[in-house]
C-alpha cells in the first residue's frame, strides 16, 4: 500500500497503535503457568475491545487470533495448551483488520530468569529492527533493509532466517512489496518509494538460516532447535526523513 491521504495515514494510525497495545499487554501478561490459548483468548479480547479483527483468522482461518511461538518454534504458533515456562522465549505476532486497513507487529519476550545468551540474542534483534527501519527512507534501494539485518546479525555472530521476510502492508495483509528479505539480494533492484507501507521483520538466529514447517500446515521450526528471536513493526516510508512507525501504542 502507498498512503496517499491523511484519512489513509489515520486509518492505518488506527490499525497500528492497536496492534501495538494489543502486542504490549499479551508480553505484559506473559508468566510461568499461562497456556498460549489463554494468552492468545485474552489478546483476541483486547482486538474486539478497540473493534479489530484478527488478520490470520480474516485472511487464512489460522486456528487463532494471533500466532504464538515458543522457543524452537520461529513462527505460525498455533495456540493451544502448551504451558509457558520460566527461562522460554516467547514470540507474539499480532496482526489485525478494521475498515479495511491492517497493521502487523511482533515482538519476542524472555520469560524471566534469562540467560545472558538470550539476552544478547533478544537485544540484536532489537537492534536489527532499529537499524533496518533507518534504511527504509524514499529513493534508497528496498535491499538496504535485508543488508543491514544481514550485517548486524554477522556483526554478533548470529545469521538471519532466509525463507522468512517482511513485507507490504495496509489494504491487505501481505501487501506488495511482496518479499522484503532478511539478507542482502543483489538482484533485488526495487526502489522505495514515498508512502510505501512496510511490515520490517527481522529473524535473528544462533544458527539454523531456514525454518521447516511441521506438517500441521502452520508452525515453523528450526530443523536443529536452534532459537531465532523476531521484531516486527509496520512503518510508513518518507522522503528526506526516518520512516513513521505506525505500531506504536501511543
Amino acid at each position: 500500500m502507498i498512503i496517499k491521504t491523511a484519512a489513509e495515514l489515520a486509518a492505518m494510525q488506527e490499525i497500528g497503535k492497536i496492534c501495538a497495545i494489543t502486542l504490549k499487554k499479551m508480553g505484559e501478561a506473559l508468566k510461568p503457568g499461562i497456556t498460549t490459548k489463554e494468552l492468545d483468548d485474552y489478546g483476541a479480547e483486547i482486538l474486539a475491545s478497540y473493534g479489530a479483527a484478527s488478520a490470520p483468522i480474516t485472511c487464512y482461518n489460522f486456528p487463532g487470533a494471533n500466532c504464538i511461538s515458543v522457543n524452537d518454534t520461529v513462527a505460525h504458533g498455533i495456540p493451544d495448551n502448551t504451558k509457558i515456562k520460566a527461562g522460554d522465549i516467547v514470540n507474539i505476532d499480532v496482526s489485525a483488520v478494521k475498515n479495511g486497513f491492517f497493521g502487523d507487529n511482533g515482538a519476542s519476550f524472555a520469560v524471566p530468569p534469562i540467560k545472558n545468551n538470550m539476552q544478547k540474542l533478544l537485544a540484536v534483534g532489537r537492534e536489527a529492527l532499529e537499524l533496518a527501519i533507518a534504511t527504509a527512507v524514499a529513493g534508497s534501494p528496498l535491499n538496504g533493509i535485508g543488508l543491514s539485518v544481514e550485517k548486524c546479525a554477522k556483526r554478533h555472530g548470529y545469521g538471519t532466517i532466509r525463507n522468512l521476510c517482511g513485507h507490504g502492508v495496509g489494504h491487505t495483509l501481505h501487501d506488495e512489496p511482496d518479499s522484503i528479505y532478511n539478507y542482502f539480494e543483489k538482484r533485488d533492484k526495487r526502489i522505495l518509494q514515498p508512502g510505501l507501507v512496510l511490515a520490517i521483520e527481522p529473524f535473528i538466529s544462533i544458527g539454523d538460516q531456514y525454518v521447516d514447517e511441521i506438517g500441521d500446515g502452520w508452525t515453523l521450526k528450526t530443523p536443529h532447535c536452534h532459537q531465532v528471536v523476531q521484531f516486527e513493526h509496520t512503518v510508513m516510508v518518507r522522503a528526506d526523513q526516518p520512516p513513521l512507525i505506525l505500531t506504536v501504542p501511543e
